[in-house]
């Protein structure tokens, strides 16, 4: 099997990243840090570039495209540290009218273990939350943004200033409307782990980048430090890190195996939190600042592995897949 990128997959990578690159370059990051607010016109504009519709069939406006090439387009989000439930509008695109072309912004949340984490409540037009009742079966439901928000409790702070979060607990009988067989709730954990993990390997490959860049320029003693040796160990466990990750997500979404999936994750959250950490290393004092954007890489790489499978639950479902054979 042949998992190198085809033509297409490299066009659509790059045009990601030429579009994230003009509409949400670093002048623009960092005003969000302070105004974490959405952009509507920029939410427009992804889902005019087929950002949300990717896997939609092309005789219902949508692209038609396969999960690997969500991967991509979610791995370049991650590297331009988008913020947004950009994961939750690709999945429900099909579901959630309006969602497809951007005009509405739509989050997704599991209640199924305790109260969900709600990105950005303040700018969603509507929850779909993923529940477990008591005495019932699992589901998705729809919740009215006005009533989740009613219902929804505001943490002191989000450890990410471009994510504003919510505690959500699961929805009363009155506010909850379920979306019925349309919707796979397994697969749509499945699949929710996996772009969440292709944003973690977008990240991971971006302070890779950041890093070196800035070892090739800074000196010290008369030298660029990445001429010393400690400088070139860190960044060097930086690549394979963010490359054993890219295999691994890249297989997961191939083959689309829980197994598989669980373990991209885990790599791919210990690439992102990793290398956001040597990144700020290799930065040396600058990297603790507001002057540098590593520190933002870090608080997005620790929000994100709490997001879709925090470790532990990855690690027992990893576990038990194995050794049940």
């Amino acid at each position: 099997m042949d998992f190198q990128l085809t033509d297409d997959q490299r066009v659509l990578r790059a045009a990601a990243r030429e579009l994230l690159a003009g509409r949400f370059g670093g002048e623009r990051l960092r005003a969000a840090v302070g105004d974490p607010a959405l952009d509507r016109a920029l939410w427009r504009e992804l889902g005019a570039a087929g950002f949300f519709a990717l896997r939609l069939p092309e005789a219902a406006g949508g692209v038609g495209l396969g999960l690997p090439e969500a991967v991509l387009v979610c791995e370049e989000a991650g590297r331009a540290l988008l913020p947004g439930p950009l994961v939750a509008c690709h999945l429900l695109a099909g579901v959630v009218d309006g969602v497809a072309d951007g005009e509405r912004i739509v989050a997704l949340a599991d209640a199924a273990q305790g109260p969900g984490w709600w990105e950005h409540p303040a700018d969603c037009d509507e929850l779909i939350l993923l529940d477990e009742p008591p005495g019932q079966p699992g589901g998705a439901y729809r919740i009215p943004a006005p009533e989740a928000r009613a219902a929804a409790q505001r943490p002191p702070s989000s450890v990410d200033p471009l994510t504003p979060l919510a505690r959500i607990p699961g929805p009363s009988d009155a506010s909850r409307t379920p979306l019925g067989t349309a919707v796979d709730v397994p697969r749509l954990r499945r699949e929710a782990t996996l772009l969440t993990a292709a944003q973690q390997l977008g990240s991971a490959a971006r302070t890779v980048d950041d890093a070196v860049a800035h070892a090739r320029t800074r000196e010290q003693f008369g030298a660029p430090i990445g001429s010393f040796q400690a400088v070139k160990h860190l960044c060097a466990g930086m690549l394979v890190r963010a490359e054993i990750a890219r295999s691994a997500v890249y297989a997961a979404a191939v083959t689309q195996s829980e197994q598989e999936v669980a373990g991209a994750k885990l790599l791919a959250d210990e690439a992102a939190v990793r290398n956001a950490r040597d990144c700020v290393q290799v930065h040396g004092g600058m990297g603790f600042t507001w002057e540098a954007d590593v520190h933002l890489h870090l608080k997005r790489g620790w929000l994100r592995a709490e997001t879709w499978g925090p470790a532990h639950v990855m690690e027992e479902r990893l576990a038990a897949s194995l050794s049940a054979g």
